[in-house]
């Protein structure tokens, strides 16, 4: 047995659950050994937040929830559910009530923001050469490759999808800040941290793919959420 709360992991765009595998790794090793990895859609906010919270309905005792990029949109979404019990976003979106990512991104534009294309049929893709550069640019070459072939790309309807009851409000939180962030602007998560009044903010000098480049310091906070939650 452990005292350990269960730890659930939400990916965001151009990615998928083992975009956590560092994370998932280090975690293991600090001893929680309740771990789950959400894989989404990315067809919708309702759906992704439905499919999160059909897992989180799965587990008994206290939930912290993760979400890396849009996956913060989710877990803003769905962490309402009462055993979640702290709330960690990294590099993450946090919108608030009637709130999208698209608006979010559009108040501050990132650096990578031309990288991204639609294809004929809405999705939308981070352009597979821009990859590295684009959402990755600390880690290895041959990491950010395997990345860029098999990212997921999200309907591009998706963006525009609003949070309709922001779970932070009511939640602890703690927020990883990434500084070098070239697909969500650093300053638009600076003002997402701040208004949620987090516990703990992290600024890491890093890439958007903070989860992959710094798994430890990534693995601390979500550590320091977890300690704090369960005494």
């Amino acid at each position: 047995m452990t005292d350990k709360p269960t730890v659930v992991l939400v990916h965001g765009f151009w990615g998928g659950a083992a975009h956590w595998s560092k994370v998932i790794v280090e975690l293991n090793k600090r001893g929680f050994t309740s771990l789950h990895a959400v894989e989404n859609p990315l067809t919708s906010l309702t759906d992704d937040a439905e499919r999160t919270r059909t897992m989180i309905r799965q587990i008994e005792g206290p939930v912290v929830l993760v979400g890396h990029s849009y996956g913060g949109a989710v877990i803003t979404e769905a962490g309402d559910l009462p055993n979640v019990a702290a709330l960690v976003y990294v590099a993450a979106f946090a919108p608030d009530a009637d709130e999208s990512p698209g608006q979010i991104t559009q108040e501050k534009p990132p650096a990578a923001f031309e990288n991204i294309a639609p294809d004929s049929d809405g999705y939308l893709w981070v352009k597979q050469d821009k990859f590295h550069e684009s959402f990755c640019q600390d880690l290895p070459a041959d990491e950010a490759l395997v990345m860029a072939v098999t990212q997921k790309a999200p309907l591009g309807s998706t963006f525009a999808d609003t949070v309709t009851a922001p779970a932070w409000r009511t939640k602890p939180a703690w927020y990883q800040i990434s500084t070098a962030d070239r697909m969500l602007h650093p300053d638009n998560q600076r003002r997402m941290a701040q208004r949620m009044n987090p516990r703990a903010t992290v600024e890491l000098d890093t890439s958007h793919a903070s989860l992959a480049s710094q798994p430890t310091p990534v693995t601390d906070l979500i550590t320091a959420a977890a300690t704090d939650v369960t005494g």
